[in-house]
C-alpha cells in the first residue's frame, strides 16, 4: 500500500511540511531508473541550510518513494535532470483527488508530480499552463500528453450512490486497492443490509485515515499497511518514517526470500484458480443433475403426442417423473415427434457434458493436490541452492511456467469443447495471434467492437451445431450489441483470420465467413 491513495493522502501534507518555503536545487539519477532530488532551505549554493531529500526508485518491478537522511553524489556517471526548476520555491504539496499522484507547485506555478502507478510510475514537470516539460522515463510516451487536470478524479462516494451501484463498493472507491478490497469483501460477507454494508465501508474509511502505518511481511515480502496484517516488523506514527522503514525493510530481502515468496506467490495463485474452478464446476454439476432431464421431457412429449398443438411454442403436460404439471418449450416449425427426438439428441450432451464435468472434477482435484504438496515443500526449504533444485526439479522454473489460458482469458467449457473469450482489445490479439491454433474456431459479433471468442478444435471432429451457437451467444454477450434482440455473430476457422502490420489492437481482417443469428448470453 505505499502507493495507495489513502496513505498518499496522508504523505502529501507531511511532504508540505517539510517543502513548503524550500528551493528545488538539483535533480540528478546515477542508476537506471532510480532519481534524486534535493531541496534546501536556502537557494544558495555554499550556505543551503537545512537540506531534505526525495529518493525515487521508478523500476518497473518496484516503484517507491523513500527520503534519505543525506546523499553523496557520485562524482561521475551522474546526470542532471529537470534543471529548468532549479532555484525554484515550493508553495505547496499536494496528492490529486482519487489518485495515486502527489503534486509539487513552485511559486512560478511550475509542477512536479509523482505519478505513482506500480509498474508505469514516473516523474514529470508541467509548465505554467500546465503542459509537460519533461518525464523522467521516457519508455511510457502516452505520459507526454498526460494533463494535470485528468489526475484529479472526482467520484460521487455517497450511500445513494452505493445503492445506485447495486451495494457495490469498487465503483466508488477505486483506489482502495487489492489489501482493503480483500478485507472488505470479508468484513461485509455477513452483511445483509445496505446500511450496514455502508457503515462497515465507513469504518474502513476512517481506518485509512487514521494516523498509523504497518511495516508488515505477507507471504514473506515486507508490505506498508494502513491496517493490521500480515506479520508486523514495526508500526508507525509519521508517513515519512513509515515509507523509509519499508523501503529497507523490501531492499534488504535476500535472495532466498525473494525467489522463494515467488513461487509460493504463483502456487497460492494457482491453488486459488483451481478452488474457484472446482467451485464452479461443481455448481454446474449439480444444476444438471438436479434439472428436469431432457430425456424426461422426449418421454413427457412422446406419451401426450395427441395432446400438443401444431406449431406450439410451448405445451404444459403431466410430468409423470414428479407427479405435476410442467412447461416445455417446443419449436413452433417441428412436430411434437420430432421436438421429442430433438431432446433425445440433447440428452447424449447432457450425458457427455456431466461425465466431462466429473473427469475435471477429478483430475483438478489431483492437480490441486501435487500444488498443494509443492507449496507445504518449498515453506519448509531456507537455503536456496536446495530450493533451485526442487524447483528445477518439479518443472516449476518460473521462466518455464506457461500461463495458463485461465489466467489470460474468460474460458467456458461446454460438451467438451474448450470457449476462449478475449477481455480487451490487447489480450483479443494475445488470443487469436498466439493461443488459437488455424484449425480453431473463431467468432466476433459483426460490425461492432467485442471479445474475439476461440473454440479450440478436437482432431477428427467437427464442431456441433451446439458448440458453434453456444459460442456465438458468447461473442454476442461480449460485444456492443449486448442488448440487441438479436445479433449476428461471424465464424471461420482461425485460418482465415490475419493481422496486417499497422491494424490497431484487436483489429483484424477476415478473408472467409459464416453468420449465425443468437440471443446474447454469458457464462
Amino acid at each position: 500500500m505505499h502507493q495507495n491513495y489513502y496513505f498518499l493522502k496522508q504523505l502529501a501534507p507531511r511532504l508540505h511540511d517539510e517543502l513548503a518555503g524550500k528551493y528545488f536545487i538539483e535533480a540528478f539519477s546515477q542508476e537506471k531508473d532510480e532519481i534524486i532530488l534535493v531541496f534546501a532551505a536556502s537557494a544558495e549554493e555554499e550556505n543551503p541550510g537545512e537540506v531534505f531529500f526525495i529518493k525515487a526508485a521508478l523500476k518497473s518491478n518496484f516503484a517507491c518513494l523513500s527520503f534519505p537522511d543525506k546523499f553523496d553524489r557520485a562524482r561521475r556517471n551522474s546526470v542532471n535532470l529537470f534543471t529548468d526548476l532549479a532555484g525554484n520555491a515550493v508553495e505547496y504539496v499536494r496528492v490529486f483527488e482519487n489518485e495515486r499522484a502527489v503534486q509539487i507547485s513552485f511559486a512560478d506555478n511550475r509542477k512536479l508530480v509523482f505519478k505513482l502507478f506500480g509498474n508505469r510510475s514516473n516523474l514529470i514537470s508541467y509548465d505554467r499552463e500546465g503542459v509537460v516539460l519533461q518525464v523522467f522515463n521516457n519508455k511510457l510516451p502516452a505520459d507526454k500528453l498526460l494533463s494535470l487536470a485528468s489526475l484529479d478524479r472526482y467520484i460521487d462516494q455517497s450511500f445513494e450512490a452505493f445503492v445506485a451501484n447495486s451495494l457495490r463498493f469498487e465503483p466508488l472507491f477505486p483506489t482502495f486497492g487489492k489489501l482493503v478490497n480483500a478485507r472488505l469483501h470479508v468484513l461485509l460477507h455477513d452483511r445483509e443490509s445496505a446500511t450496514e454494508k455502508w457503515a462497515v465501508i465507513q469504518d474502513m474509511l476512517r481506518e485509512l485515515e487514521s494516523p498509523f502505518f504497518y511495516v508488515t511481511r505477507i507471504e514473506l515480502i515486507p508490505v506498508l499497511s494502513l491496517f493490521e496484517t500480515g506479520d508486523l516488523i514495526t508500526k508507525y506514527d509519521d508517513p515519512i518514517e513509515a515509507l523509509n522503514g519499508f523501503y529497507i525493510a523490501y531492499i534488504r530481502l535476500s535472495g532466498i526470500e525473494k525467489e522463494k515468496a515467488e513461487i509460493l506467490r504463483i502456487l497460492k495463485k494457482r491453488i486459488q484458480q483451481t478452488e474457484n474452478y472446482l467451485d464452479n464446476t461443481f455448481k454446474k454439476l449439480v444444476e444438471l443433475e438436479e434439472a428436469v432431464k431432457n430425456d424426461e421431457l422426449g418421454n413427457i412429449i412422446m406419451a401426450n403426442l395427441h395432446e400438443i398443438p401444431a406449431r406450439a411454442e410451448k405445451v404444459e403436460l403431466f410430468d409423470f417423473y414428479r407427479e405435476k404439471p410442467i412447461t416445455i418449450k417446443l419449436k413452433k416449425e417441428l412436430s411434437a415427434q420430432k421436438n421429442a427426438e430433438g431432446y433425445y439428441r440433447k440428452s447424449k450432451n447432457e450425458k457427455i457434458e456431466i461425465a466431462r464435468l466429473n473427469d475435471s472434477l477429478q483430475a483438478r482435484e489431483a492437480e490441486k493436490a501435487r500444488t498443494q504438496q509443492h507449496l507445504e515443500k518449498i515453506e519448509g526449504i531456507d537455503v536456496l541452492r536446495e530450493l533451485r533444485v526442487y524447483i528445477k526439479n518439479n518443472g516449476l522454473d518460473q521462466g518455464k511456467i506457461a500461463i495458463s489460458t485461465d489466467e489470460l482469458f474468460k474460458k467456458v467449457e461446454f460438451l467438451g469443447y474448450t470457449i476462449l473469450i478475449g477481455r480487451n482489445a490487447k489480450n483479443n490479439d494475445v488470443l487469436t495471434k498466439q493461443y488459437a491454433s488455424k484449425e480453431d474456431l473463431w467468432l466476433h459479433a459483426k460490425d461492432v467492437t467485442g471479445s474475439h471468442v476461440v473454440v479450440k478444435n478436437q482432431p477428427g471432429k467437427k464442431f456441433p451445431a451446439p458448440v458453434i451457437e453456444r459460442a456465438a451467444e458468447l461473442a454476442a454477450f461480449y460485444s456492443k450489441r449486448k442488448n440487441d434482440s438479436l445479433c449476428p455473430v461471424i465464424f471461420t476457422p482461425k485460418k482465415f483470420v490475419r493481422k496486417p502490420k499497422g491494424l490497431p489492437e484487436g483489429a483484424v481482417v477476415v478473408d472467409k465467413e459464416d453468420v449465425v443469428m443468437v440471443v446474447a448470453k454469458g457464462e
